[in-house]
């Protein structure tokens, strides 16, 4: 009932939203393209990271919830739809935030670009802003974050499952245990978001996921499909349970196109964060919370695969 309740909230805000003086400025900042970013590094490793992010690619969450589904399920058309739903949504939550920006920019007489800093918080500022402009705010407000908590914790229920199953093949647990001992810890780790230092711990923590630990989980990924594993034969497969076909286009895509994307890339973020930081952060900051969150995983992933070796 949220999500869908949350999606009519979302087009009945951009309803409101696109008639107030400014708002066109703010599609305009958006839709408008500006070829010169166009061979900036930041920018690929930004659209990687969000749609990765937004479609749980390298997170081992499509691995999980696929091994759920019937042997010969339309995989093509699946997979199709995910990621037009996904983009197609993400999109419309664009026109949202950015036809609210013009209007603040307009209100306020300043660049649309200084109206708001960017990062974690901004849907927090703009979309207030919005329901305040809406009939019974004081009802839309609160059922509007409610839809948003509720869409944040099935994005969260897909994370679990993804580290519980690795759990469950690997050592042989039970799904209850499993499951209350994952969210046990993640509860107690997750504690550290709320404190003062809070926002800055999940901005580092995101920039590290995100334009570092998910490239480079997601090149490995491509390199096993794409060199050692037969990905003529998985083609071969998905094509003749699917309602629409993929040709060549797909094995050329996996194994040249996409991996030297994401190596340019990654090694781009890698030297510029090791030579000139992140956001200001202090290096003893950058290595104790980034780099140290990516050898923690590698260290917990390496244990686990020890462990069911010997179990």
């Amino acid at each position: 009932i949220m999500m869908p309740l949350l999606f009519i909230m979302v087009i009945a805000l951009i309803g409101r939203m696109v008639f107030l003086p400014g708002a066109l400025d703010g599609l305009n900042y958006l839709f408008q393209p500006d070829f010169s970013k166009i061979t900036d590094p930041k920018v690929w490793s930004a659209a990687y990271g969000q749609i990765f992010f937004t479609l749980s690619v390298g997170f081992a969450i499509m691995l999980a919830y696929s091994s759920y589904l019937p042997e010969k399920s339309d995989v093509n058309n699946n997979a199709f739809m995910t990621v037009l739903i996904n983009c197609g949504f993400s999109i419309i939550a664009g026109i949202l935030i950015f036809s609210i920006l013009g209007n603040m920019a307009h209100e306020q007489s300043k660049p649309l670009t200084e109206v708001v800093s960017a990062g974690v918080g901004l849907a927090f500022v703009t979309i207030p802003a919005a329901i305040n402009l809406l009939p019974a705010p004081y009802i839309l407000g609160p059922l509007f974050f409610f839809a948003l908590v509720v869409a944040g914790l099935s994005s969260h229920i897909s994370i679990i499952e993804a580290v519980t199953s690795a759990f469950i093949d690997k050592l042989n647990w039970s799904r209850k245990k499993a499951a209350l001992i994952v969210c046990s810890i993640g509860l107690i780790v997750s504690m550290a978001f709320a404190t003062n230092g809070g926002l800055l711990l999940l901005d580092l923590v995101d920039y590290f996921i995100n334009n570092i630990a998910l490239l480079a989980s997601c090149l490995i990924e491509l390199f096993i499909m794409g060199w050692l594993v037969k990905l003529a034969d998985i083609r071969s497969h998905v094509n003749k349970i699917s309602e629409f076909t993929i040709g060549k286009w797909f094995e050329i895509c996996l194994r040249f196109i996409s991996p030297i994307f994401l190596i340019v890339i990654l090694g781009t973020n890698i030297v510029n964060t090791l030579t000139d930081g992140y956001g200001g952060y202090a290096q003893s900051d950058l290595l104790l919370l980034g780099w140290g969150l990516i050898a923690a995983m590698l260290v917990v992933g390496i244990i686990i695969n020890k462990s069911s070796k010997e179990a």
